[in-house]
């Protein structure tokens, strides 16, 4: 039987910076306790995804790379992080997440990197783009009143600022003590 092509679990994204990664560390720190059954993201991996790819050949790789490297640029994008919600409702969520407030420049890129990654045959997403950084991932059935009063109570959700240059190509390695993730290539912004 002839071996399957290795692959690599890959998105494209940008990364926070280190102040704002703190922020968001401390949020995470105080609200982990009220909810300690959740899949809760590790501050490192935070990042926000403009797409995700799924499983790419390893001899594709390549390939998305040009893909993306040719992507018009659409400037510097200003971000800010901003509030909590639940996807995909606070009745039976999935996932507890932190907002991203962005001009369309980032709906922009998202949509280009879907354009160009379709000829690759990387499917494109049937929703609508919605930037966010996951923070935890929930169970059907966990317990989340704890940190819905926790969330509730805190005097800000407000984590920072900052302006993104570029965008990366990730890979994600999925292990025992969570995905780990590793930029395989950076992208400008802006017209070099």
């Amino acid at each position: 039987m002839a071996k399957l092509p290795d692959s690599m679990r890959l998105f494209a994204g940008i990364s926070i910076p280190p102040e704002v990664r703190k922020n968001l560390n401390r949020i995470l720190e105080q609200l982990r306790p009220a909810a300690p059954d959740l899949r809760w993201s590790r501050p490192e991996n935070l990042h926000i995804t403009t797409k995700f790819l799924g499983e790419v050949p390893e001899e594709d790789v390549n390939r998305v790379i040009d893909a993306l490297d040719a992507l018009p640029p659409v400037g510097r994008i200003p971000i800010a992080v901003r509030g909590l919600g639940w996807f995909p409702n606070p009745h039976s969520p999935r996932v507890f997440w932190c907002g991203i407030e962005a001009p369309p420049a980032l709906a922009e890129l998202a949509r280009a990197t879907e354009t160009a990654l379709a000829p690759l045959g990387i499917e494109k997403e049937n929703r609508k783009y919605s930037p966010h950084l996951t923070l935890a991932r929930i169970h059907p059935g966990a317990g989340l009143v704890k940190l819905q009063q926790a969330v509730a109570g805190l005097a800000s959700v407000e984590f920072g600022q900052f302006t993104a240059f570029e965008f990366h190509l990730f890979l994600s390695e999925l292990g025992p003590g969570g995905s780990k993730y590793t930029k395989l290539a950076d992208f400008p912004l802006e017209p070099v």
